[in-house]
């Protein structure tokens, strides 16, 4: 199996080679480029096309969130998975990384053993990355907006019932496994629900779909399930 291509993008360069340097130490990660801002990151990530950049979310020039957004844009559906660093855990600048398409987001003071496993976790697109932590920062966001502007559940019509419940399920940030045993279903069949719902809604990965089904109004911060109707 190939390695995982990375890059780092940071602007301390203390940071940028000690993240650098420690990912290198693994081998199944190959570390093909740095990058010091988001700009730079856009140009490197161009040439180098990784599979996951590790990319801190406060930078001069371009920040991580515009940086995320364009080479997401440039990529489409094959680009990289990015992984935000950040020092607050409840942080607005998140949540907008990961609204523009990043896959999860870690503290800076990430131990070694838990960024290597989030690194191989969000490089092949599996569950959310902390989910706990993620889902309180999408709650949190996704609240305070929603009061600001009326929800928007548009394309999420485009669902089936089974699958507007997955859709919750996977905003409680619960794993294939555990939507499998709540529904009394197989793990085969909780896949193919999970990508429709991908599909239908034109999202990459699980983090994104939390953002929508809080943004939407499915999901009440603080409630269990889709909110009521009608």
């Amino acid at each position: 199996m190939s390695p995982i291509r990375i890059v780092v993008v940071d602007d301390h360069d203390v940071v940028r080679t000690a993240f650098a340097a420690l990912l290198a130490t693994q081998a199944d990660f190959s570390v093909v480029a740095t990058a010091l801002d988001g700009e730079d990151a856009v140009a490197v990530c161009r040439e180098h096309r990784p599979d996951l950049v590790l990319m801190d979310v406060r930078m001069p020039v371009l920040d991580g969130i515009e940086a995320t957004r364009r080479i997401l844009a440039e990529s489409g559906e094959h680009g990289p998975r990015i992984l935000i660093l950040t020092t607050f855990d409840l942080d607005e600048h998140v949540y907008d990384a990961l609204a523009a398409g990043a896959s999860g987001f870690l503290l800076k003071d990430v131990t070694a053993e838990r960024l290597f496993d989030a690194v191989r976790v969000v490089a092949a697109g599996e569950a959310l990355l902390a989910p706990a932590i993620t889902r309180r920062l999408v709650e949190e966001f996704a609240r305070l907006r929603r009061q600001r502007r009326a929800p928007d559940g548009a394309g999420l019509g485009a669902l089936t019932p089974r699958e507007t419940e997955v859709l919750c399920l996977i905003a409680e940030g619960l794993s294939n496994p555990e939507i499998a045993a709540r529904l009394v279903v197989g793990e085969e069949t909780v896949k193919t629900h999970v990508s429709r719902v991908l599909g239908k809604l034109g999202l990459r990965d699980r983090t994104q779909a939390v953002v929508v089904a809080y943004e939407s109004g499915l999901i009440v911060p603080g409630r269990r399930g889709p909110a009521a109707t009608g």
